[in-house]
């Protein structure tokens, strides 16, 4: 399906969609669909993915979901095109950004893995007005951002040089990037360019293993060791890529100017009639999906830290239920039900051997995620159409119906009549 005219990575956004018409016409795929599961955090090309926003609406829909929520890092510039194929594939849809906050509350490491008095946090349901002026807003941080990937660039050279590589931001980073269409360049695209940077000097040979291990001193899995040696393994790169983000504080540097302050970008996510939600990762022990080290993150305070986003205007709390234990979703349910927090489901999605499907939501348990999902698309189409004083949350909304749980059936029935059948 990337063979034309069906490919949904094609260079512009306009191939893109023409590829994804002819793709339907040909009526090759008829996913078998699952009414008990979402995804509002799929990651494209505009932050870093193996997806274009065509493609990664399209991956949604194959999986069998009835709906997707674009969500890249301080980027919505593949928004509409997202919007578009989700229309067309018959889905319902709802947009984000998510970015990293300035938080000094004392807490230290909270939910980023690298950096501290910091959190991500993310802009859910973002009404169709309100895509643009927030995008605008979010190009300062954005080009920040690259003078900071730029640095980190300069420090991979310096351990790498040695060994005679060397990583050039505009040359290696920026072009595999959707920079120049206002996309983000994350951390992982520096990885995916030195990536490419030793598949071009070892291939995939036992040279490279040895180069990881050896002289980077990298722990790799032999079936790690066996995908990197396959002639075959079309996710090479980014299997490669895997293997180097358990090595990123010797170019780390801390963001700064990238980062808004956090009751300040929350106080304008609102006023753009978008969802500012918090990003719990909790405690990683024995990781439940495989793919994380052990960890401490915010369980230890997350009382204090629960109230403090509620004094910083959260309305939102984003969690994904493959990623936690029982324990955890128990305990940050409570709190959400406490606080009065709106729940929202998503699966960060932004490598190929990642399932786009949560098989978690076909437990009833977490039913209300799905609910949950549908009142967000339910608020997006509505605030879109009729105004912002019309959003789930507006003052409005609130007066009409202030318990938050009658409001989510109200809005999610409003979602559920936006897909067409």
């Amino acid at each position: 399906m990337n063979e034309l005219p069906f490919d949904l990575n094609a260079p512009s956004k306009e191939e893109r969609l023409a590829a994804l018409k002819n793709l339907l016409a040909a009526e090759t795929v008829k996913p078998v669909f699952r009414d008990n599961d979402a995804n509002n955090h799929i990651h494209t090309i505009f932050s870093f993915s193996p997806y274009s926003p065509t493609k990664a609406a399209f991956m949604a829909y194959s999986a069998g979901l009835t709906s997707a929520g674009i969500m890249d890092h301080d980027s919505l510039s593949g928004a509409e095109e997202f919007k578009t194929a989700a229309k067309m594939l018959g889905l319902g849809y709802t947009c984000g950004v998510e970015v990293r906050a300035k938080f000094k509350k004392g807490f230290g490491k909270i939910n980023h893995p690298d950096q501290k008095e910091c959190i991500y946090m993310s802009a859910h349901g973002i009404p169709a007005q309100s895509i643009k002026p927030l995008n605008d807003y979010l190009s300062f941080y954005r080009k920040k951002r690259y003078e900071r990937d730029a640095k980190m660039c300069d420090l991979i050279t310096e351990k790498y040089g040695k060994f005679g590589i060397a990583l050039d931001f505009y040359k290696d980073v920026y072009p595999i990037s959707c920079a120049q269409e206002g996309g983000s360049i994350t951390e992982r695209h520096l990885l995916y360019a030195l990536s490419v940077k030793l598949a071009e000097r070892f291939g995939r040979t036992e040279n490279l293993i040895g180069f990881l291990t050896d002289d980077l001193k990298l722990n790799v899995s032999d079936k790690i060791k066996g995908y990197l040696t396959d002639e075959n393994n079309p996710h090479f790169l980014y299997d490669l890529l895997g293997v180097l983000k358990a090595d990123t504080k010797f170019f780390y540097i801390d963001a700064d100017e990238e980062m808004p302050d956090c009751a300040e970008f929350v106080k304008l996510v609102k006023s753009y009639g978008a969802i500012p939600a918090y990003a719990y990762l909790g405690d990683v022990g024995d990781s439940v999906t495989g793919d994380k080290k052990a960890q401490k993150f915010e369980d230890d305070f997350l009382p204090e830290l629960m109230e403090e986003l509620k004094k910083a205007g959260f309305l939102a709390v984003a969690y994904m239920p493959t990623r936690n234990t029982k324990a955890q979703l128990d305990r940050i349910i409570a709190f959400c039900r406490e606080y009065d927090f709106f729940q929202i489901s998503g699966e960060d999605i932004n490598s190929p051997r990642q399932k786009f499907a949560c098989a978690a939501l076909a437990n009833p348990e977490y039913s209300h995620l799905i609910t949950s999902t549908w009142a967000l698309i339910g608020h997006e189409a509505i605030s879109s159409e009729k105004g912002l004083d019309y959003g789930m949350f507006s003052a409005k909304s609130v007066k009409e119906t202030p318990n938050l749980y009658q409001r989510i059936e109200k809005f999610a029935e409003i979602g559920r009549n936006t897909v067409k059948k």
